[in-house]
């Protein structure tokens, strides 16, 4: 089996994600966590066995950030061997980067010279909120070199129902509700709904009151809405309702679906291939979002082009 090795990108403001994908792959070590900020991810770390760390002859060995010393203090935690005073010092060391920062405004600037180069990299959410940047980026998506989901799309607490849900009946009503901002914190929530059922869109509006709110209409009339919250207590949750069933989730398993993204990224390097169509669909309809919040009005998606 192929050896791969990983490079880490990191950081933007509330974002752990470079210590929770690090120490998924590589393993941890607790007394350094200790020193963290990130006793939330060392909660969760710390409750699994170890057997659930790794995946074979896969380790993240060079590590880069805007900020040294936080670099130092993942590469401590997570076991990386290597960290770099430039991200372009991991070009021709590693196969592919991690770029675990949810600032989608910096995303094209921070991946595009391993896009171009070759290399196998992973975007956190959302990939971009810009069409002339989802143009750019859909070549990559469609090689297999480029990918980027929320990890919600493989939440442990949604398997019940992707199991079921050709039988759970017509749909009626989908909810999702989701802390923080849409333009950041949405794409969780779009990615569990649509991870259960691929849902065609043909209308996305945006609405805010004391939170935001995102209504998508389906050809057959089906609402589905979205809201986030803005400052909240934690809160991942959705609802689907058909004439006969309900179902109720609240994700909380971090740690799960973080892992079987991580682990779809190595699978993607190691076959070359991936399924592009439900990221390009999910970010038009968040592009969809910005305009309808901008121009104040109901959005078509089609008027979305790619």
């Amino acid at each position: 089996m192929k050896k791969i090795k990983l490079g880490m990108i990191g950081f933007s403001e509330g974002n752990g994600h470079p210590y929770s994908f690090s120490s998924i792959i590589n393993g941890y070590d607790a007394e350094e966590f200790k020193r963290t900020d990130w006793k939330v991810i060392h909660d969760y770390l710390k409750k699994k066995d170890i057997s659930e760390f790794g995946f074979p002859d896969v380790k993240v060995t060079h590590v880069w950030s805007q900020d040294k010393e936080e670099s130092k203090r993942l590469a401590r935690c997570a076991k990386i061997n290597n960290v770099v005073d430039e991200k372009k010092e991991m070009i021709g060391e590693v196969d592919g980067v991690m770029i675990a920062r949810d600032d989608h405004e910096n995303h094209l600037e921070l991946s595009r010279e391993f896009l171009e180069k070759g290399l196998f990299v992973f975007i956190d959410k959302p990939l971009c909120l810009d069409l002339e940047e989802l143009r750019y980026f859909k070549k990559y998506l469609e090689k297999g070199r480029l990918m980027s989901k929320a990890g919600v799309r493989y939440a442990t607490e949604l398997d019940e129902l992707r199991g079921k849900i050709d039988s759970f009946g017509e749909i009626k009503s989908v909810k999702g509700t989701v802390i923080n901002n849409m333009d950041k914190y949405g794409i969780h929530i779009l990615y569990g709904i649509f991870g259960v059922k691929d849902f065609d869109i043909e209308t996305v509006e945006y609405k805010k009151g004391k939170t935001e709110n995102l209504r998508l209409i389906t050809p057959d009339n089906t609402f589905i809405d979205i809201e986030a919250l803005g400052k909240s207590p934690l809160t991942f949750q959705f609802d689907f309702w058909s004439e006969k069933n309900r179902f109720h989730a609240e994700v909380r398993d971090n740690f799960t679906m973080f892992r079987r993204t991580l682990y779809r990224f190595v699978n993607m390097i190691r076959r070359e291939e991936s399924d592009p169509s439900l990221t390009i669909k999910l970010i038009r309809i968040l592009i969809a979002a910005e305009l309808s919040k901008k121009e104040k009005r109901t959005v078509n998606l089609d008027e979305i082009k790619i």
